[in-house]
């Protein structure tokens, strides 16, 4: 979930970095298809991966006469549930908001009258009545088990004939882009998210995106109707942006569309060149963040807390009588099932054999929530530090060898040599007697 997070706020991100340039350089149109990038990158955790090899779980700090204890960096069992259940909250809070204004609004729907039904012909627009509602927030579009044109009681009077076809065939594209439905989308998503500073940034973007690919799609079929269009938008009455409903005209919204009329757009050729060009950016961005995460899986290896507790190594008699300490490192292969298949010491552990047996033996019964990789159950191997140590000093729990013994006693001193022989008499000159 935290790697699923991590993702849709980078989709998040770009898009509300890209969202203008891509509609000055493209078009409405294919600028609003970057709001799919935060969708791909949430599908990213169960794309195809290399597994992550090695995952290193908490060290446990074994000490004589007492219960072993994790490390201080363990998570905090509790304060995750909490974080889970303040989470939960809000978002329930937020999808009962979404099924309160819904219901609001269903209330306040009524039949089109025989009067406004023989007028519609007339307008010029090609839509299916029944679809065609009666409603005060009218014009907009509701999502519902099937999607409605909601029409208010005086748009006969409010609009002339020529506004009246703008207003209906901007409602129709709505309709036919499947608009309500992305809406709907969108506000849940919106739940999930509710306490993601993005998030709030980008929902009223999202609409207004959505409104600017409308009006583009307008125009681009009646190029002559810009500025009866923009006339259109001025007359009419700015509403409060509302959950599961696509007004004609929200509050905030008038200024960026009468900009995006009046500026150049761009031609058919470059909009669709801005499809396939954003598309390969969006795939090529998730192709890129999925090899950066190649090594790592969906969720690595991890201790169960709750039940290694009660299976926890026990410092050796022996070795509390000589002082052993150090910490044994072991390497272990966990199988699907979260249980140990094999227990390996690593190459780098240096402490007695004592410590290492009792670690490797306490370790062999632990169980573990295996790896996951595309929603399955993989085997994966984990590093596992067990620290003996006689206190929790870590100035004095930092041996890792036990004491050196003690220096061998001096050699016994060599016997005195004997006294060099006394050197030979020195021979005579004297001259022979005749």
């Amino acid at each position: 979930m935290i790697d699923m997070l991590l993702y849709v706020s980078m989709g998040l991100l770009l898009a509300l970095v890209c969202r203008k340039p891509a509609r000055r350089l493209f078009g409405a149109g294919p600028a609003f298809t970057l709001w799919l990038l935060p969708l791909l990158m949430a599908t990213l955790p169960y794309w195809p991966a290399v597994p992550a090899t090695w995952a290193v779980t908490s060290t446990t700090l074994v000490m004589p006469a007492a219960r072993s204890l994790m490390a201080q960096s363990a998570p905090s069992l509790f304060a995750t549930h909490w974080a889970v259940m303040l989470w939960a909250a809000g978002a329930s809070l937020c999808v009962i908001r979404l099924i309160v204004h819904h219901r609001r609004l269903t209330r306040q729907i009524k039949p089109l009258t025989e009067d406004m039904a023989r007028a519609l012909p007339s307008s010029g627009v090609d839509i299916d009545p029944g679809r065609l509602r009666l409603h005060p927030n009218g014009p907009a579009v509701l999502w519902a088990p099937r999607s409605l044109l909601l029409l208010p009681p005086d748009f006969f009077d409010r609009f002339d004939r020529a506004e009246q076809r703008l207003v209906l065939r901007h409602e129709q594209a709505h309709l036919r882009r499947g608009d309500t439905w992305w809406n709907l989308f969108a506000e849940l998503a919106f739940a999930l998210l509710w306490f993601h500073p993005l998030a709030w940034l980008a929902l009223p973007r999202f609409r207004l995106d959505q409104e600017l690919a409308c009006d583009e799609r307008v125009l681009s079929h009646s190029p002559k109707d810009e500025i009866a269009y923009a006339k259109t938008l001025l007359h009419s009455v700015g509403m409060a942006s509302t959950p599961a409903l696509i007004p004609w005209l929200a509050e905030p919204q008038l200024k960026e569309r009468l900009t995006m009329i009046q500026r150049l757009r761009p031609g058919a050729l470059r909009r669709r060149v801005g499809f396939i060009g954003l598309t390969s950016l969006m795939l090529g961005s998730v192709i890129v963040a999925q090899a950066a995460g190649s090594n790592s899986v969906d969720k690595s290896t991890d201790a169960n807390l709750s039940y290694n507790a009660t299976v926890q190594p026990q410092y050796p008699t022996d070795s509390v009588k000589h002082h052993e300490q150090g910490t044994v490192i072991l390497t272990v292969l966990v199988g699907t099932d979260g249980k140990v298949h094999t227990v390996k010491v690593d190459p780098t552990t240096q402490a007695a054999t004592a410590l290492i047996k009792a670690a490797s033996d306490a370790v062999s019964q632990w169980h573990f929530n295996p790896a996951m990789k595309n929603g399955k159950p993989v085997a994966a191997y984990a590093r596992v530090p067990v620290n003996f140590a006689m206190t929790n000093s870590p100035s004095e729990a930092s041996t890792s060898m036990p004491p050196p013994p003690p220096p061998p006693p001096p050699p016994p001193p060599a016997p005195p040599l004997p006294p060099p022989p006394p050197p030979p008499p020195a021979p005579s000159h004297a001259s022979p007697s005749l």
